[in-house]
């Protein structure tokens, strides 16, 4: 999310704020797709939208009739429905909130008139801009194309660039098509459960080879954890940084109970196999480590603050096999699906990455690595279920526009300057710009960016801003 205020600074809180959207508010990607195959992987707790509410949520949801338990599942469904009350309310003590749409600005760019003598003011934003103006653009942040498909400047018709949103699949496809999932992380485990549903022999692939771990769901603990909170504290000049913080994680783990993390997983070399008994493990109720995942994300953003740039991203790679697999677990329901697409034979994981793709006569041709260049298989469709990339917010050569992701001639990183206020600025000690930067967009700085609880907090700071509650 970006978020910008535009034009000089006012005393009190803006009299409106205008909407302008494509889509219907709320309409994200977590949170917006309405099939019902699609779960949160999170618990309804840690899901409210309101930093001072911890429990507002929920609380929705029992008053429209959910009934499940506040640690359990819900769909992504309901979720941009809690966003109603407060746009209808406005902003405190100030006008409405008016939705205009749906609309999108030519070309991603926002036009702001400064004054009758200033001249126009145009940044590219994305994918949410909010500002004093009062206009917003929402657009979807661009996919992460593997280098592989890079090379196809036009990418065919059989090629989707994601899962998302899920009726993509159904309308686009072919019945019983042989489809390449690229990825095996939580995009692509949407794509696997979406196309196994609608009857598509499925092969996954990535570069890892590995699927995420399992769990229920992700909540907050039980209880206060101790050696997590020293992770916070932790010393960034201290050389076993890494070897300390991985032993804060450990001792939490054994708080919890279970025995040690070796013997809540499994170590199966066999992808499928793992996944099959980690499953059981969550259904035997041997699997206590989820209980560490937020106070360690929490505690990591705290201490990723304090960190230079370098430091923060050697530490980040130092643990990406870890975080790979467990930040980004899949939940237990969705794995017994997987499962069952496994059994039946719809879905298979690929032993290798392909070596190389091509579009020909109508159909894909994959070739995987082996002697003697390899084995070609066809498929009718590729599904590029990899992510999205990182957002970039650029300035242009003399300072008067923004740019996300392609960066003009001669132009200069925005992201690289935020510092603490998460306000954007021109050049080194430079004044800070009236434009703030909060949730995926702040990873330059924050570790775990897209931690909702974590957005939600910076939601409320950058608001608080904007009002004048704080120094501007």
């Amino acid at each position: 999310m970006w978020c910008a205020r535009w034009g000089a600074v006012r005393a009190g809180p803006p009299r409106s704020v205008r909407l302008v959207d494509p889509r219907p508010v709320g309409w994200g990607l977590a949170f917006g797709d309405s099939d019902p195959l699609l779960l949160c992987n999170t618990a309804a707790e840690v899901n409210s939208l309101l930093a001072d509410h911890p429990g507002d949520f929920t609380d929705y949801l029992r008053e429209h009739g959910w009934t499940g338990l506040a640690r359990g599942l819900r769909p992504a469904r309901p979720a941009r429905r809690v966003l109603r009350g407060p746009l209808h309310r406005g902003p405190r003590g100030g006008g409405p909130v008016r939705r205009r749409g749906p609309a999108h600005p030519r070309h991603g760019r926002l036009r702001h008139r400064r004054g009758r003598r200033a001249p126009h003011r145009t940044a590219r934003l994305g994918p949410a801009a909010h500002g004093r103006c009062g206009r917003r653009v929402h657009r979807r942040p661009p996919p992460a194309r593997p280098r592989r498909l890079r090379r196809l400047h036009r990418p065919p018709p059989r090629y989707l660039d994601s899962p998302y949103p899920a009726d993509r699949i159904s309308r686009r496809l072919r019945p019983r098509s042989r489809v390449l999932a690229l990825g095996t992380r939580q995009s692509a485990v949407d794509a696997a459960m979406l196309l196994g549903r609608d009857g598509h022999r499925t092969t996954m692939t990535s570069r890892s080879g590995t699927l995420p771990a399992v769990r229920w769901s992700l909540a907050a603990p039980e209880r206060e954890l101790p050696p997590l909170e020293r992770i916070a504290a932790l010393d960034g000049a201290d050389p076993l940084l890494a070897e300390r913080l991985a032993r804060c994680v450990v001792e939490g783990v054994r708080l919890l109970g279970g025995g040690p993390l070796r013997a809540q997983t499994s170590a199966a070399a066999d992808p499928v196999r793992r996944l099959r008994e980690e499953t059981a493990l969550v259904a035997a109720g041997a699997c206590r480590w989820p209980g560490v995942v937020l106070p360690v994300m929490e505690r990591g953003i705290e201490l990723g603050a304090r960190l230079g740039a370098p430091q923060r991203q050697e530490l980040l790679d130092h643990f990406a096999p870890l975080l790979s697999r467990y930040l980004t677990a899949m939940t237990a329901v969705n794995a017994r699906r997987l499962l069952g697409h496994f059994d039946s034979g719809l879905l298979r994981l690929a032993p290798a990455y392909p070596a190389a793709v091509s579009f020909t006569d109508g159909e894909w041709r994959v070739t995987w690595p082996g002697q003697g260049g390899g084995r070609t298989e066809r498929f009718d469709y590729v599904v590029n279920a990899t992510g999205f990339r990182l957002p970039e917010l650029y300035w242009n050569a003399d300072g008067t526009a923004l740019h996300q992701d392609r960066p003009p001639r001669g132009s200069s990183t925005a992201l690289g300057r935020l510092e603490a206020d998460l306000r954007v600025r021109r050049r080194p000690g430079a004044a800070a710009e009236d434009i703030w930067v909060a949730g995926v967009g702040t990873h330059v700085r924050i570790p775990f960016s897209n931690h909702l609880r974590n957005v939600v907090r910076q939601a409320r700071d950058v608001a608080e801003q904007v009002v004048g509650k704080e120094s501007c």
